[in-house]
């Protein structure tokens, strides 16, 4: 063989692999990302509800650790008149319990007492005197329940519609059907407030936007010192220097875009641009100053704690800009031990903002057209638990959250779980059952709410066929 036949026959392979290989990765890279390109183009055109919506926004206030609804607003006699004696072995044979597993288990009756309140009649514990006060807001879901026993897995859970990780959040899937209505902040703000036993750490991930594109994800505001790091320009530096900035990089981007058509390219460009328009929005969304003093003493708060209480009157300020989804979380609801001391902290940290936030909400007439809705991730256990004095252990079969606003019919109930608050047994509400009443608030259709992934339509309620909550909605 010649050697130039040799060296004809090496550049062509040569040639071949290095064009052809380059080639086709190109051209796969290319149909991901048109694929994206469709996808992001789908959500653009998704954007307008698919029904007349009751509400503009959701506010999500989390009880992080899991609140007993046998201390809140789930009474049950039968259990208080058990208290102290062996649970029957027919309720919890066979029962996922978390850490009582092997355990002798003990009935334990309520450590406070319930009253009637409202012109429904609603059941609230002594715990709560300010929800007493707004028990004809509030409709309180008393057969909630979920499929994770521990913390992390139960958020996640709650949070996103799955347990497996990575998934996009409520709030991610909320302004990504419905856009948001402001542009001087981001859609979906997310704040936490700390205090109680145990607070359990909460990952960012809870908030994130999973595969959707990245610009859906939740933002997360400091409840202390400056709300958004790095917010403020740097010194020596004016806006309209930081404007020819963001406009240089705006220019490049659209520049890069007209070659690749990678939708992250748009994240990272409306990434800059609500940065450079919070500099200005952010500072006068903290500046408590225009707040009359009988509001903040309504709230209980002192702008810049940290608090609770702080939290929740800026929430009251973020829905009033137009934000979509704001979640706050407040940590310190793991009552294994101490129940009636932590208790009385939690309850006294966040009973009174959730009354001022609602009753704030209402005197603006903002309420009609926000979704209230307060939780834990799961509820606690009808049995004894002992260390560290009388608690109660993380339980999935039954528990209570409650929605307000938007027209849900205040001072009643759905649902209930049995006479020992084990089991939900009437009008049983699983977790996308929620969230499918959240997005039908919304005029959303959680079947028509999807997002093309790994070849599926993928949705924050999944391929089962969860129930809107009719009943409840005026």
């Amino acid at each position: 063989m010649s050697f130039d036949y040799q060296f004809a026959t090496h550049l062509n392979r040569r040639t071949f692999l290095s064009q052809s290989g380059v080639g086709l990765g190109a051209a796969a890279f290319s149909n991901l990302l048109n694929h994206e390109t469709q996808a992001s183009t789908a959500q653009k055109q998704s954007q307008q509800p698919h029904f007349p919506p009751r509400v503009k926004r959701v506010i999500f206030l989390c009880m992080a650790g899991g609140p007993s609804h046998l201390e809140t607003f789930d009474y049950k006699p039968e259990l208080e008149r058990l208290s102290g004696q062996p649970m029957p072995a027919s309720i919890t044979a066979g029962q996922p319990i978390a850490q009582l597993q092997g355990q002798e288990l003990i009935a334990q009756g309520p450590l406070t007492k319930f009253q009637k309140y409202g012109e429904g009649g609603l059941e609230v514990s002594d715990y709560l005197p300010w929800h007493a006060k707004m028990a004809d807001d509030i409709c309180v879901l008393k057969s909630m329940h979920t499929e994770q026993i521990n913390h992390d897995p139960a958020h996640t859970f709650m949070n996103t519609g799955t347990v497996i990780s990575g998934r996009p959040s409520m709030g991610s899937w909320i302004t990504y059907g419905l856009g948001s209505e402001t542009q001087e902040l981001p859609g979906f703000v997310v704040m936490s407030s700390v205090g109680g036993r145990n607070p359990q750490p909460i990952a960012s991930r809870q908030w994130g936007a999973g595969f959707l594109p990245s610009r859906f994800q939740g933002v997360e505001f400091n409840s202390s010192g400056d709300p958004v790091y790095y917010v403020k320009p740097p010194g020596g530096i004016s806006n309209s220097q930081q404007g020819r900035i963001v406009e240089t990089i705006r220019q490049l981007d659209q520049h890069r875009q007209k070659t690749v058509q990678n939708p992250e390219l748009e994240t990272r460009l409306s990434a800059y641009e609500m940065a450079f328009r919070m500099q200005t929005s952010v500072p006068d969304l903290v500046d408590m100053s225009n707040e009359p003093k009988h509001i903040l003493d309504m709230y209980g708060a002192k702008p810049g704690d940290g608090s609770f209480a702080s939290n929740c009157l800026l929430a009251r300020r973020l829905a009033e800009r137009g934000v979509r989804f704001i979640h706050l979380y407040h940590r310190g609801w793991d009552h294994h031990g101490g129940l009636d001391k932590y208790m009385k902290i939690c309850c006294g940290l966040t009973d009174q903002p959730t009354y001022a936030l609602i009753q704030d909400l209402k005197q603006r007439g903002m309420l009609e057209e926000t979704l209230v809705i307060w939780g834990g991730e799961f509820g606690r256990t009808p049995m004894f638990q002992g260390k560290g004095g009388v608690g109660r252990d993380h339980h999935i079969k039954g528990f209570s959250m409650w929605m307000a606003g938007g027209g849900i019919k205040g001072g009643t109930s759905h649902g209930n779980t049995d006479e020992f608050g084990y089991h939900a047994v009437e009008k049983p509400t699983h977790v996308r059952d929620m969230h499918a009443t959240m997005l039908h608030m919304l005029g959303l259709d959680h079947r028509q709410l999807y997002y093309q992934h790994q070849g599926l339509d993928m949705r924050l309620t999944g391929v089962e066929e969860p129930h809107v909550l009719g009943d409840i909605l005026g």
